[in-house]
This record gives C-alpha cells, structure tokens and sequence, in this order.
C-alpha cells in the first residue's frame, strides 16, 4: 500500500525514527498510525538488543533539583559516541531519568541487580522497570529503547544517587 508523505511525516515527527523507517512501518500496517507506531517500538526493542553489548564509553552525568531545592538527584548516562551525549535529545532523556531517580527513590538500575532474596517490587526498586512518570503507560526502559531506536547506538544508565535534605 501507497502512504502518504503527509503521513511518513507524521509518524516521523511523533517517533523521531528516520523517515525511511517510518514509510517502511506504515505501508507494513496499512497505512495505519498507530500500528505502524508499535511495529516500530517492536523493532527498537530488537535493535536494542542488538546493542546491548557494545560498549558505551561516552555519556554526561545529569543533575536534577526540584524547585523546591530539598530533594535532587544524579544521574549518569552513558552512550557509545560524543556526537549522541552532545545532542539536545541525549540531554532531555538524561534530564527526565534524573527527575524519575528524584520522585522514586529507586536502588538498582534494573532487575538484573536485585538480590536474590528480595522481596520487593521490581516495579518499585529498579529504576529502568518504573513506569515513566511522565507517561505511566511506559516504562523507563521503553524510553531508553526509543532513544536507542533514534540514535542507533546503545545507551545505558550507569549509576544514580539521590539526595533529600531534611525529611
């Protein structure tokens, strides 16, 4: 099926995915948007993946302090190139995680690191299983594959803190 440039560029500007992938998702869903949306989240999560094992070299740490200057946070995100931890988008996801470490406390980066006896949520302790708090319908790792999607490279949270003056 034939899809329009109007709408290649509406799944491009909704998903940042190039516009190649975007015709590619469409015509495999008929022309339909949001199918065509999660044939490219499923083929993000391949590629990721994919990338799981590269090395990831590069970054920037990111702070984040609420407005109210007791409660803040550090995250370190990393990447596999300078050109992407210099983008404005590398930023904004390093920005958003850091405020995610600051409104829910987590312990670990992702399941991989619970105990064996733990018996908390992982939903709760681990920063990458949480929903979004800006979006509670997906998780941080699904943000993270989404940048991955974006940017072709591997992109992983190396460690956070968090910090609350007073209680």
């Amino acid at each position: 099926m034939a899809v329009s440039v109007q709408a290649v560029k509406e799944l491009r500007e909704l998903t940042g995915v190039g516009m190649l992938d975007c015709k590619n998702a469409l015509e495999e869903a008929n022309g339909d948007l949001e199918k065509a949306k999660q044939i490219l989240r499923r083929r993000g999560i391949a590629v990721a993946e994919k990338r799981a094992g590269r090395e990831t070299a590069q970054g920037l740490v990111q702070a984040y302090i609420h407005p109210d200057g007791r409660l803040g946070a550090l995250v370190e995100l990393n990447c596999e190139t300078d050109f992407v931890a210099r983008t404005d988008e590398f930023r904004a996801l390093a920005h958003d995680l850091a405020m995610q470490v600051a409104a829910t406390e987590p312990s670990y980066v992702s399941p991989e690191e619970l105990p064996p006896d733990s018996d908390g949520d992982p939903r709760d302790l681990c920063l990458l299983a949480q929903p979004f708090i800006k979006d509670a319908n997906r998780s941080v790792q699904d943000l993270i594959n989404d940048s991955m999607a974006k940017t072709g490279e591997n992109i992983r949270v190396r460690r956070f803190q968090r910090f609350q003056l007073g209680r």
